[in-house]
């Protein structure tokens, strides 16, 4: 009887999560998603590698269409299934599937977690498989994946071999997980803690527990084979990139404190767990009564371990960007160059097993109104997850273009077809509109935004911008300091890319280096908005384009030769 309710607990949710993702396959290109790191970045990146011919490309290859020649390394491996979804299927379609394998296989994976190692009673089991779709349906970075959805499945199988009692399925688990997750964004960070707690088993046992280690090595390792195009940059790329110039550690300890006030209560935008309604005051609930309680039980010890750990990965990612680090990272590019702060990508896997966890404590006490209450709670988050679907954020609330509205393929065809050149022949660059854009509709451009940049071309990309930047002490500080978006920016529109085609919004006083852009190979500009001195910059205004399947009005300037400039 218990086997049938817990496999019927089980199915409910899977198709829950099914409902959850459907608007993605129902909608199509119609559909409403995140824009930031994702409609920006990589799904553009992907379609621009599948065209490339340069998915195999060695490690020397470069990727034309971008910047003129982007390093291949920067697009990230082959080796890896998001890219294959991409290859295979149109953009929606791979996005969908890439949804669902990961909502299903976090579920899958927390399920297993909470059941083998945290909750065994089984007459809890609705908590266990409540707690796993509500981590399964948690706002999760989209081109991430596993990276930080994966983190209970990996859980799962390290603590069973750690134990001594793992079979190959969870062998399989640590082998499969790096093609479809990420090292530097997420795994990194998750095996560095599993070498702790080997480390720490050492310590206290006096027992080395080589099967454990070597299975942190084995993951660590496949890994590192799988992303060997970062294992090449790091040890043996000859190009200096941009991230050299990162500078990240400015803040006083009193903004540290607030920083750590604000990951903790709110999180973070790539690893969003909405927290802060219901779990958190479940775990204070808890806290209290842990605390309170003079008999502690194993698992009150655990959470209270879970507590400990959630509060010093915020402070430890608030403390990352305080100025006692400034002088470090000045003489040791790693530290410049990498986000050791992404420790806090753990947090996902901390709350929901200590809310996991919480709800379990509370339900062991036994009364009925108590338990009912843990029931709603976790009701509660559930339509708090269901409320952050992207359809209902995207759509209703930030009130986004649609993705056929912001890639406007019909409306970049009339562009191209417009100009009549082969797309290889120019380059463009845009204004007040994602470079992604252009490239997803297979423009070459001069602008960009990757996470992998030739720090030399974004010193020649400076030029183009400088008297822009120099208006703007803001906007300078961001492309000096930051630099992964190559944008050419205007000091009155900011760092604002969303000016649609209502817009009454126009560029008065724009200062380019048109001599600049024109060496990098800058032939036309896409503007989202009129540029009013257009001809002061040696812009030669074309003509507009308006569409109406696309959220943008796209104004088409030539850049006047080197002849035309004095």
């Amino acid at each position: 009887m218990r086997t049938y309710a817990n496999r019927k607990a089980i199915l409910l949710c899977m198709a829950a999560i099914l409902i959850f993702v459907s608007p993605l396959f129902l909608l199509g290109d119609q559909a409403h998603i995140r824009v930031h790191d994702n409609l920006d970045s990589n799904l553009a990146w992907y379609k621009v590698l599948a065209e490339s011919g340069q998915l195999f490309g060695g490690v020397h290859a470069v990727i034309p269409q971008i910047i003129g020649g982007l390093p291949r390394d920067a697009l990230g491996t082959e080796w890896t299934l998001i890219v294959w979804l991409h290859t295979w299927f149109p953009t929606m379609t791979a996005y969908g599937i890439s949804q669902l394998l990961t909502r299903l296989i976090a579920f899958l994976g927390m399920y297993l977690l909470l059941r083998t190692h945290i909750i065994r009673n089984e007459k809890a089991h609705w908590i266990v498989a409540l707690v796993s779709l509500a981590f399964a349906l948690t706002p999760f970075w989209p081109s991430g994946m596993l990276s930080t959805m994966g983190h209970p499945l990996a859980l799962w199988a390290f603590l069973s071999i750690r134990a001594q009692k793992a079979t190959w399925k969870h062998w399989i688990a640590i082998t499969l997980l790096p093609f479809y997750a990420s090292f530097v964004l997420g795994f990194f960070f998750f095996l560095a803690l599993m070498g702790i707690v080997w480390l720490v088993d050492v310590i206290r046992y006096r027992r080395f527990n080589f099967v454990f280690l070597f299975s942190i090595v084995w993951m660590t390792a496949v890994f590192l084979a799988t992303d060997y195009r970062l294992v090449y940059t790091i040890i043996a790329g000859s190009e200096t990139m941009h991230r050299v110039e990162f500078v990240s550690s400015r803040q006083e300890f009193s903004q540290t404190l607030r920083l750590f006030q604000k990951n903790f209560l709110l999180g973070h935008n790539h690893v969003m767990t909405l927290h802060t309604l219901v779990i958190l005051p479940v775990l204070a609930i808890t806290l209290l009564l842990v605390l309170f309680t003079k008999r502690r039980t194993r698992p009150m010890y655990i959470y209270l371990g879970l507590t400990g750990l959630n509060l010093l990965l915020s402070f430890w990612y608030a403390l990352w960007f305080n100025k006692i680090w400034k002088l470090p990272k000045e003489h040791l590019d790693l530290l410049s160059a990498f986000n050791f702060a992404r420790f806090h990508f753990l947090r996902p896997l901390v709350i929901y097993v200590s809310f996991g966890l919480a709800c379990y404590l509370l339900w062991q006490l036994g009364r009925r109104s108590i338990r009912g209450l843990v029931y709603v709670f976790l009701c509660l988050q559930l339509v708090v997850l269901a409320l952050s679907n992207e359809e209902i954020v995207y759509r209703y609330y930030k009130q986004t273009p649609s993705v056929g509205e912001f890639y406007a393929v019909d409306q970049f065809q009339e562009i191209r077809d417009y100009i009549g050149m082969p797309q290889n022949s120019y380059k463009v660059a845009s204004i007040g509109l994602h470079p992604a854009i252009a490239q997803y509709n297979g423009f070459y451009t001069v602008d960009t935004y990757n996470n992998i940049i030739p720090l030399a071309y974004k010193h020649q990309f400076r030029e183009v911008i400088a008297d822009e930047l120099a208006k703007d002490k803001q906007l300078k500080r961001y492309f000096d300091e930051w630099g992964s978006r190559l944008y050419v920016f205007s000091a009155e529109l900011g760092k604002h890319y969303d000016f649609r085609k209502h817009t009454s919004k126009t560029i008065q006083n724009l200062e380019l280096n048109t001599r600049a852009l024109h060496e990098l190979g800058g032939n036309f500009i896409l503007s989202s908005v009129p540029i009013e001195n257009a001809a002061a910059n040696h812009l030669k205004f074309e003509r507009s384009f308006d569409h109406p399947d696309s959220a943008w009005r796209i104004h088409l300037y030539r850049v006047q030769s080197k002849e035309g400039m004095h």
